[in-house]
């Protein structure tokens, strides 16, 4: 039998998950030079992952993605499965009989824990929770986040740090004009915190923000961001680390935070935001709810760039009235699909997905739920490319000589399972009535936030 590819007998795909990197995989499919037809399949019924619900309301400049990613879609050869649960409305056996191949791209949707006495008493929350709250996530629209306290507090120093903490010290005024959810925004305008420690394991030369988002705490209208000049003292290893010629995105940060040093405490009624190093979380205190953070001093230990935090014994208390972790995402697991629970990724090889040291056949994997959550947005083109440069090779090799015959349409299977799919055109409507929700108030859109609300539209 000819290999799938053809006019006649076009390739298809199922790429599970609309983030980024699914559609960086649907491109790389149409610019193969064969025929293909891709069906996407999203859990909730909109599309765009991350891009629409963990990008900043207040950074619109990383959405405009969104804009490549619509292109995409409108190849005909494309169509668009959302409101569909993998592993629950369709097994993955299923979509195996379904389509030559298939791709997961379906993220790290879940925080890696702290694993401390307290993590679970109220007032102790996951940035993902917060995030997915603040930007009108359908799974996160009910948490309750209270901003009642004078103190918050943030395990982390990466990006996603960075846009929590900032989101806290932001004024509703600064806010006002972005996309954020207004059930959020209603919340904040309410908020009486007035400092916010970011709190890192390792030492200033080793935080993980961005010197772009990190200058911003630079420029906000109510908010003073303020570093304590004793913690930029640097061990012999950090020195060597920032004097190496290509680390300057190190550098920079330092100056920063060298910078923000040197900020007098205000004495107003202005928020602060305390950048904090060598400290770990050894326990969350509270009767009812989080009222002390118990930390512990570290130390750095190692060579330069190989400097692990190791506890002094020395411990710190710290009065909060929430606290937000922000320590890494992790992917979870599809049902009928291999997973590296330690890791939290599928495990595979260059994007074949394997289990144990055997390939599965014909299933691949892309994006964090391949290698974990690093890089930026841009970085999961590559690794899409590169993940399907390994299905072209796989098709070349024979590896889909006893692939079944795959002419029953998927769309039908759901159908008759009673599955309400959202497709692109219905997606279309929502995204212009959001646009018209988000003109009444001056906003780029006001998003809907509730499943049900969202099919009640397309009805």
């Amino acid at each position: 039998m000819n290999k799938p590819g053809t006019d006649q007998r076009p390739l298809k795909v199922a790429i599970v998950g609309s983030g980024p990197s699914g559609f960086y995989a649907t491109e790389a499919l149409f610019k193969s030079g064969l025929s293909v037809q891709v069906d996407m399949y999203e859990r909730l019924p909109v599309p765009y992952g991350l891009v629409r619900s963990g990008v900043a309301p207040d950074h619109p400049k990383l959405k405009q993605a969104i804009q490549v990613y619509a292109n995409i879609a409108e190849n005909p050869a494309f169509r668009l499965f959302a409101n569909v649960t993998v592993g629950k409305d369709i097994a993955v056996q299923q979509l195996q009989s379904l389509y030559h191949a298939i791709i997961f791209t379906c993220g790290a949707e879940s925080d890696r824990r702290l694993g401390i006495p307290g993590e679970e008493l109220p007032g102790s929350h996951t940035a993902t929770e917060f995030v997915g709250w603040y930007n009108g996530h359908p799974d996160y629209r009910d948490k309750i986040f209270d901003l009642s306290h004078e103190t918050a507090v943030i395990f982390g120093q990466g990006n996603v740090a960075a846009d929590v903490s900032r989101i806290l010290a932001k004024t509703c005024d600064e806010l006002r004009a972005t996309d954020i959810a207004e059930h959020a925004l209603e919340v904040l305008a309410t908020s009486r915190i007035r400092d916010i420690y970011v709190i890192g394991r390792r030492g200033p030369a080793q935080a993980k923000f961005t010197s772009k988002e990190l200058k911003e705490f630079g420029e906000l209208e109510n908010c003073v961001a303020t570093v304590n000049a004793s913690e930029l003292e640097l061990n012999p290893s950090s020195v060597n680390e920032l004097e190496e010629k290509t680390n300057v995105s190190n550098k920079k940060i330092y100056e920063l935070f060298t910078e923000f040093s040197s900020h007098a405490q205000p004495s107003n009624n202005k928020r602060r935001v305390h950048f904090s190093f060598l400290k770990s979380p050894v326990a969350l205190l509270g009767n009812q709810r989080v009222e002390t953070v118990r930390l512990e001093q570290n130390q750095l230990e190692g060579a330069a760039f190989n400097q692990s935090a190791k506890g002094t014994g020395h411990i710190i208390e710290l009065q909060a009235g929430i606290v937000f972790r922000s320590i890494g995402y992790k992917g979870k697991p599809v049902p009928g699909v291999p997973f590296d629970e330690k890791r939290g990724v599928i495990p595979n090889q260059e994007g074949r997905i394997i289990n144990g040291i055997t390939p599965v056949p014909r299933m691949y994997v892309a994006g964090w739920i391949k290698r974990g959550p690093s890089g930026i947005i841009g970085t999961n083109r590559a690794d899409s490319v590169a993940t399907v440069a390994a299905l072209l090779t796989d098709l070349d090799n024979s590896v889909f000589a006893d692939c079944t015959n795959v002419n029953t349409d998927a769309l039908e299977v759901l159908t008759t399972n009673g599955v309400r799919v959202v497709n692109f055109d219905d997606w279309k409507r929502i995204d212009q009535l959001e646009i018209a929700r988000g003109l009444a108030t001056g906003k780029p859109r006001e998003k809907y936030t509730r499943v049900q609300q969202i099919l009640q539209l397309l009805e």
